[in-house]
């Protein structure tokens, strides 16, 4: 199954942030819209992307006054990004190796889309699902 596939059952919608946006702003909007990560777009693309992970370090080391910060002080700069060409199994390579749980899907230097490892595992279980129906319509016709 490949990314765009994916996409088009969970919705292209992307939250994204500037990176000007002050963390406690930033941490608000996690909350309200129940997600773990932002996209941090510039004018023309891309610049970052910025999770939970990224706040709760930022907090660690900085305390409170973190809250007070820029999205560009906390966000990850290399960020890791697929298109919707790749498929779910590369991409679930990717984010183990990375070590990342969302990635955004860039087409042709656009921000298409977001998938989070949540969106990965509930793809896999759904073609598990899938495979195992037909497995089962197969034995009873046998």
């Amino acid at each position: 199954m490949r990314i765009a596939d994916v996409l088009r059952n969970k919705g292209a919608g992307v939250l994204t942030t500037s990176p000007d946006t002050v963390v406690r702003d930033l941490v608000s909007g996690l909350v309200k819209r129940n997600v773990g990560a932002m996209v941090v777009v510039g004018p023309d693309s891309v610049v970052g992307i910025v999770s939970e992970r990224d706040v709760v370090r930022m907090l660690h080391e900085h305390g409170v006054e973190a809250l007070e910060c820029r999205v560009a002080d906390v966000m990850t700069t290399d960020v890791v990004t697929c298109t919707s060409e790749d498929t779910v199994d590369g991409l679930s390579a990717l984010m183990t190796t990375h070590r990342v749980r969302h990635v955004p899907v860039v087409d042709d230097g656009r921000l298409a889309g977001i998938v989070s490892i949540g969106d990965v595992v509930k793809t896999r279980m759904e073609e598990l699902q899938a495979e195992r129906e037909q497995l089962a319509a197969y034995i009873t016709q046998g």
